[in-house]
């Protein structure tokens, strides 16, 4: 009971001696940094002298944090998935319902409203102890991006880091709107995922509008752009619109459609978005999902593409080899957005997305401890992959 207390004290204590050491003004990226580097210089002390803590820290974080996840978990089910004894998981989660962090029903395990609160507070401090805040960092100064956030696990592999994946990418699309905003949103799992964690704002986003980056007609109803943007905007209590033109079309379709006075309406809202959130996918797996012409994909593969993002397929340099003929978003449009947020994970998309971020006009990447280690791998081998190089 007395190592609980000192875990929840952890996360007080480092706010206060963090805010100790700045003082009453922290404001401007000089005390953001100095906050930073006193905590990291107090979370180093701390390793020194209770190495056990920080262990115990981390497992009961892992515990709580794949409660909250699931929602509602049975001991056993929690205890595979955690590759763990259930003698031994119900002693910790026995404690952690003492601390009031749990409640255990006749369903199973969720995380109290007092954990939240936890799991919130804690969140910089694990990021140290787990060194997902080097990676961060490490991405972010690598391709000169405002913001990154890395998750811990592999989403590839854990359908609960897909989870978190998409709850990060909600947290991170909510923090730059504002309240009469476009935005547009491409398709896929993972935006999918982002869609179902998205909860309502403190600020009213009745204004705002989330509408598809571009056709998606042919691709499963669940992962279509128009699905995703629908539900993204009754989860906030946005609007939207929808564009009902399929993903890939021939020229004289696009013709026709190019000139329909209600689809080029809907274009032009799309192609004036301030926001634009996306996933990023590996090139070929795109084309074959896509099912492109196999002379498209002999060109593709000849000219190295690895990641499709919006229409478009990059290579490792981050140059467009290939555009599909699509309606909706195009290149000069992102251009003049004020934020882009890319989401993806998993270690096999690192390339995919080192290649996306090459291209030089993402803002904000959220993506998962796999891909961020094998991202940064390549750049230490690699130092010229860095932008600006």
């Amino acid at each position: 009971m007395q190592q609980a207390q000192k875990l929840v004290k952890i996360s007080v204590g480092l706010k206060k001696l963090t805010r100790d050491i700045l003082g009453p003004e922290r404001n401007g990226e000089k005390m953001k940094l100095a906050g930073v580097e006193s905590m990291r210089m107090i979370l180093e002390m701390q390793k020194q002298l209770l190495p056990d803590l920080m262990e115990i820290l981390k497992k009961r974080y892992t515990i709580l944090h794949q409660i909250l996840l699931s929602d509602v978990i049975g001991r056993r089910t929690l205890a595979v998935s955690l590759n763990m004894t259930e003698r031994v998981l119900r002693a910790e989660t026995d404690l952690l319902k003492a601390q009031g962090l749990i409640e255990i029903e006749n369903v199973g395990m969720r995380v109290s409203e007092s954990g939240r609160k936890l799991l919130d507070e804690l969140e910089p401090v694990v990021k140290e102890i787990f060194g997902l805040a080097n990676l961060e960092e490490k991405i972010r100064t690598a391709y000169g991006l405002c913001k990154v956030v890395v998750v811990p696990g592999d989403s590839e592999t854990s359908p609960l880091t897909k989870k978190e994946l998409g709850r990060a990418g909600a947290k991170a699309l909510l923090s730059v709107m504002s309240g009469n905003d476009v935005v547009a949103v491409t398709g896929g799992t993972t935006l999918a995922e982002v869609a179902e964690h998205l909860t309502p704002p403190n600020v009213s986003l009745k204004q705002s509008w989330f509408v598809p980056a571009r056709g998606g007609l042919g691709e499963s109803l669940e992962i279509q752009a128009n699905t995703i943007a629908s539900g993204m905007a009754k989860r906030v209590g946005a609007g939207y619109r929808l564009l009902h033109v399929p993903d890939l079309l021939g020229k004289e379709a696009y013709e026709s459609l190019v000139h329909d006075p209600n689809i080029h309406d809907i274009v032009e809202m799309i192609r004036g978005a301030r926001i634009v959130i996306h996933g990023i996918g590996d090139a070929m797996e795109m084309a074959r999902r896509r099912k492109l012409e196999d002379s498209v994909v002999e060109e593709l593969q000849n000219q190295g593409a690895l990641a499709e993002s919006y229409g478009y397929y990059f290579d490792n340099n981050g140059v467009v080899v290939h555009k599909m003929l699509t309606l909706g978003l195009r290149l000069e449009d992102i251009m003049r957005t004020d934020h882009v947020v890319g989401i993806a994970g998993g270690k096999s998309k690192a390339k995919a997305i080192h290649a996306v971020l090459k291209f030089g006009q993402e803002d904000v990447l959220v993506t998962d401890e796999a891909a961020a280690e094998e991202i940064v791998r390549e750049l230490e081998q690699n130092p010229g992959q860095q932008v600006g190089s």
